[in-house]
């Protein structure tokens, strides 16, 4: 029978059952779960120290098949947008991001994105299929070894804000961040791990009571149901009120906080009533909020607020008890920066991945 099936679906409870019933002594399970998850292996060829007869059998029943690293861009601030090719032939984006504190990786979740946000870029690609886990972690990996060699250490912090919403391939994003956390693969605590979703009521549900670990940030960008529904059309099946309803149930539950991020649209959504609606909202959720500077993007007909306009409304936030944020754009130059992620690379462009729905 010809091999259809990535191992790395395997759990390691899988792998050991697997090697046992191929004959093989039960340490190789562990020499083979080091080669998939940190010696990320590309081939069985790769796997030198396990005997060539288990490899043969492993190649017949498995595939194994990585993301490919197709292009890396560096920002003359220090960020590097990577271009991963996927085994059947298409792009997806991955941001290492430097500050004087961190070392973020912002990571994807879907080949392009169904969700059509009017202020995101990669919204206006088409979307082809969910990310698997293990192509998930793989951004993580590729990632991790580019903060070791710029900057001589691993990463600090992971964000599912890349392309894609991680809430729509519900099981590989869990799966993924429980790999990314465990503690004999990268053991990321799940307090440095951030999935931001654009808001589907009924998953945050699932997430607080499958007992999610890591944190959550809603995509909100406006306080009222008739702003937000003209830049975000989920915001139709999933109104504030259901939203905040998901949420409130979220931080009982889990005992974590939520993060609103909320980007400013200069003439939108940055005027002091918009800031008052954002306060009420995020008094009643408890959340805290990162007001992000707008990023242009091709035909986007949006403009970013001024600097004092933002900072008026940061104070705002802030003299009503709201725990706010500016969060300043990285890798703007090469198109990097958040809601500029839209496969602007050599290797997409060569293969027609820009597609418009």
């Amino acid at each position: 029978m010809a091999a259809d099936t990535d191992i790395r679906v395997l759990s390691r409870q899988e792998i050991e059952a697997l090697t046992a019933e191929l004959g093989e002594k039960p340490y190789r399970a562990r020499q083979l779960w080091e080669w998939i998850w940190k010696k990320g292996a590309r081939s069985w060829d790769d796997m030198s120290d396990l005997p060539k007869t288990f490899r043969s059998l492993l190649s017949e029943r498995f595939l194994l098949r990585p993301l490919a690293l197709a292009e890396e861009q560096r920002s003359s601030d220090g960020t590097v947008k990577c271009a991963f090719r996927t085994w059947d032939g298409h792009i997806v984006e991955g941001v290492l991001i430097p500050t004087p504190t961190r070392l973020t990786a912002c990571i994807s979740s879907q080949i392009g994105c169904s969700l059509t946000c009017s202020f995101c870029a990669t919204g206006r690609l088409k979307r082809i299929r969910n990310l698997e886990a293990a192509e998930i972690v793989d951004q993580v990996v590729e990632v991790d070894r580019l903060a070791r060699k710029y900057h001589d250490q691993g990463l600090t912090n992971i964000v599912y804000m890349g392309m894609g919403e991680p809430l729509l391939n519900y099981a590989n994003t869990l799966r993924s961040a429980e790999r990314i956390s465990a503690e004999d693969w990268l053991g990321m605590s799940p307090r440095r791990i951030t999935v931001s979703t654009a808001g589907i009521a009924k998953m945050i549900l699932k997430l607080a009571n499958d007992g999610a670990r890591f944190e959550l940030a809603l995509s909100l960008h406006a306080a009222n149901d008739a702003k937000r529904a003209r830049i975000m059309p989920i915001n139709e099946q999933n109104d504030l009120a259901a939203l905040k309803d998901a949420l409130r149930h979220f931080t009982r539950t889990t005992g974590r906080p939520v993060t609103f991020e909320y980007i400013l649209l200069r003439g939108f959504n940055d005027t002091l009533q918009d800031a008052q609606e954002l306060v009420r909202y995020a008094s009643d959720v408890h959340a805290k909020v990162n007001l992000i500077e707008y990023n242009p993007i091709d035909a986007g007909g949006f403009g970013r607020t001024e600097p004092r306009d933002a900072e008026a409304f940061q104070q705002h936030l802030q003299r009503k008890g709201i725990v706010a944020r500016i969060r300043r754009s990285r890798g703007r130059d090469i198109d990097a920066a958040c809601g500029q992620l839209a496969n602007k690379n050599e290797p997409a462009l060569k293969e027609g991945e820009r597609l418009l729905k």
